[in-house]
């Protein structure tokens, strides 16, 4: 059985929807740079091994990602999942787990990289914002794109009911981009992703009916 580690820095409510999905697959360990962060509760509940990797323990940016990576690899990981996972990553460490690392984003990419997408979105007045899984490179939030969902910007939304409506998003794409990681089914063309079998109107994009 192929095995997954799941990087968070908070709550866990990715990580707990990676859980209930049901993955040809099995999350081995759940790692946290954040001693606090809620999702190890979560994985502990469910019976999965949890370790923390706390940065601030660390002098360096490069000697913490060392530090990560030695305790991803005791696991031996098919794919690692950055759910949540609050911290810029080297480039060492991205080129480490090339075309098997996972970021969940919360914005349609490349619009909107970085933090605080939902005020930025409403800051814009755009109509249309959403979610993104996408392969993670050197390039912060820009990676190839794996599927997004698209969620309309309503009348006064605020910045966190615009959360909550994007968050419900990412709940979905990012254990359907696990799945089809896990299932073989993703290439990476020309910095492109091509799903196989996925129908030409994409499965690859998600429109909820809310509008």
């Amino acid at each position: 059985m192929k095995q997954i580690v799941v990087l968070i820095s908070g709550r866990g409510s990715n990580l707990q929807a990676l859980l209930q999905a049901p993955l040809p697959g099995r999350i081995a360990a759940v790692v946290s740079n954040e001693p606090a962060a809620g999702g190890l509760d979560i994985a502990k509940r469910a019976g999965v091994y949890t370790a923390v990797v706390h940065h601030r323990d660390f002098p360096d940016r490069d000697s913490f990602d060392r530090a990560l990576a030695a305790g991803i690899d005791a696991h031996a990981p098919d794919l690692v999942v950055l759910a949540g996972f609050m911290r810029i990553l080297t480039d060492w460490f991205v080129t480490r787990y090339a075309e098997r690392l996972i970021n969940i984003h919360p914005s349609l990419l490349p619009a909107f990289q970085g933090v605080h997408t939902h005020r930025r979105a409403l800051a814009e007045g755009v109509r249309v914002h959403g979610a993104t899984a996408h392969f993670v490179t050197p390039a912060l939030d820009h990676g190839p794109i794996i599927v997004q969902a698209a969620v309309p910007v309503l009348q006064g939304d605020d910045e966190q009911a615009l959360a909550a409506r994007v968050l419900a998003q990412e709940h979905k794409i990012l254990p359907q981009a696990a799945r089809w990681f896990l299932e073989g089914r993703l290439r990476v063309v020309d910095g492109h992703v091509q799903v196989d079998g996925a129908r030409a109107t994409p499965a690859t994009l998600i429109c909820p009916e809310e509008a």
